[in-house]
């Protein structure tokens, strides 16, 4: 069981907390680690379902002489394995990325400012797991948000987005996103669960101009 959960109490005596997790706080640590590696799972637009190393290192299986390999596809699927569908191989997915934030949330309800990491892992940069979690609302945010050119990173460049007045008003909640550029992909109409957009941007607005992150000495 020393393996499989962990429980910890903070808090005065009078008013203690308590956490329940799977990992403890070093393997929660090591875990966000990579997570937050913009080399790895980390893209400007949310995390990635698949780490990016996997682009120069595909992980190989072998059995019964035959070699399967997975390797990141951060948009369509370049194979036709599982129908082609590639969400969990390299894409920007709203499901995963939510369940992250709120979990981080409910971490740093019990950590507060005992628990600091940095984000992006090697910036220097030091955040509290609640600032994490605005942070990563913030880059699935980004995916709707105009940018200089007027574009939105989920419309992929298209022209009649950015510039058609009877086009440019209107964003479609694509079903997964390319998890290096951040143009939208498969079903345009998943607002089932990229509706869950509305609540990232409801997060950020929450701290409104402000900095969420502060350096902090490494």
């Amino acid at each position: 069981m020393r393996f499989i959960s962990y429980i910890e109490t903070s808090g005065d005596p009078g008013n203690q907390r308590r956490l329940l997790a799977i990992p403890s706080r070093e393997r929660l640590r090591r875990v966000l680690t990579h997570v937050l590696d913009e080399r790895e799972f980390l893209s400007p637009h949310g995390v990635r379902s698949l780490s990016r190393a996997h682009r120069d290192s595909p992980f190989r299986f072998s059995s019964h002489d035959q070699e399967y390999r997975v390797a990141y596809d951060p948009g369509e699927s370049t194979t036709g394995l599982f129908g082609g569908n590639s969400n969990w191989r390299g894409p920007v997915w709203f499901p995963l990325n939510y369940l992250l934030i709120e979990s981080l949330e409910r971490y740093d309800s019990f950590y507060e400012a005992d628990f600091t990491i940095e984000c992006p892992t090697g910036s220097g940069i030091m955040m509290t797991l609640g600032e994490v979690a605005r942070e990563l609302s913030r880059r699935l945010a980004g995916l709707f948000l105009r940018g200089a050119d007027g574009g939105r990173p989920c419309d992929g460049g298209a022209q009649r987005y950015r510039e058609d007045p009877l086009w440019r008003d209107l964003v479609s909640f694509h079903e997964y996103f390319h998890g290096d550029d951040g143009r939208g992909l498969g079903a345009n109409h998943q607002t089932g669960w990229t509706g869950l957009a509305a609540l990232c941007i409801e997060r950020v607005g929450d701290v409104g101009s402000q900095r969420i992150f502060k350096r902090r000495p490494r």
